[in-house]
C-alpha cells in the first residue's frame, strides 16, 4: 500500500506566530483596541486542575517512616 499526501498553504497560513489575548483589560476597553485583537476562545468543557487537599498528620508521617525502617531491617 502506497499512501501520499499533498500539503498546501491554507487561507490562514502565516509564518509569524500571533499571540492571542486571554484577558480583556480596562485599558483595552478605554482605548477600543480590543476590536482589532484576536482573543483565545474559551473551552467550557475543560476540566480544572485537581484540588490538592488532604495531608497526613505529622505524627502519622513519622509512624509510617518508622514502620518502613523496621520493615527494611526485618
Amino acid at each position: 500500500t502506497l499512501k501520499s499526501y499533498w500539503i498546501r498553504k491554507g487561507s490562514a497560513f502565516s509564518t509569524a506566530v500571533v499571540r492571542q489575548e486571554t484577558e480583556l483589560t480596562p485599558e483595552m476597553i478605554a482605548t477600543g483596541s480590543w476590536r482589532q485583537l484576536p482573543f483565545k476562545p474559551y473551552n467550557f468543557s475543560a476540566l480544572g486542575l485537581p484540588l490538592a487537599c488532604g495531608h497526613l498528620h505529622p505524627l502519622l508521617k513519622v509512624r509510617s517512616q518508622l514502620r518502613q525502617i523496621f520493615l527494611e531491617m526485618g
